[in-house]
């Protein structure tokens, strides 16, 4: 079950993926860990990744939910938001869009099969924030402050702070 987080990266890099096809430029695009694509610094797309332990540590079941905002993007108070149309791109339709993003899943799967994380891990690199980017994490009603230190091997996110790198496996970055 230790390794479920990989699975919502691995969603959040083949969305990506399926989201570039329609962006005239790739560079709007971020990822923000653990589940969040962005436009132009604008959520517009999540990610919510539940999985529940089998024998022997593994993954017994991994639900994906994912919503994207192709035509319309939600008012959310204190958060900017974006969609495709918002961004004068005409959407493809939900069902043309689910089925390049479940093709695109379908690609990240066989590639984790074949090769391991590495590679998943990497493209979520490129696509997540400037190394040394201040960043702050929710969790529990805390807030922890840093510097994004990268993604350790297994998915975690690594925050600098002060004279030690922190691993997170869950949290909200603001």
């Amino acid at each position: 079950l230790h390794l479920a987080p990989q699975w919502g990266l691995l969603a959040a890099v083949a969305l990506a993926d399926a989201v570039l096809n329609h962006l005239p430029d790739p560079a709007s695009l971020a990822l923000k860990w653990p589940n969040d694509l962005m436009l132009n610094g604008a959520k517009a797309a999540g990610i919510l990744a539940e999985a529940s332990a089998g024998g022997a540590g593994a993954i017994a079941w991994l639900c994906l939910g994912i919503g994207v905002n192709l035509a319309h993007a939600p008012d959310v108070p204190g958060r900017a938001t974006a969609s495709l149309a918002s961004l004068g791109i005409t959407p493809p339709s939900p069902e043309d869009f689910a089925a390049r993003l479940l093709a695109a899943i379908a690609a990240r799967r066989a590639q984790r099969a074949a090769e391991g994380f590495a590679p998943i891990r990497a493209a979520w690199l490129a696509r997540g924030p400037v190394p040394g980017t201040h960043l702050a994490i929710r969790r529990q009603g805390a807030e922890i402050a840093g510097r994004f230190a990268g993604l350790a091997e297994d998915g975690r996110l690594l925050l600098a702070t002060g004279d030690r790198i922190e691993a997170f496996t869950s949290g909200e970055v603001a």
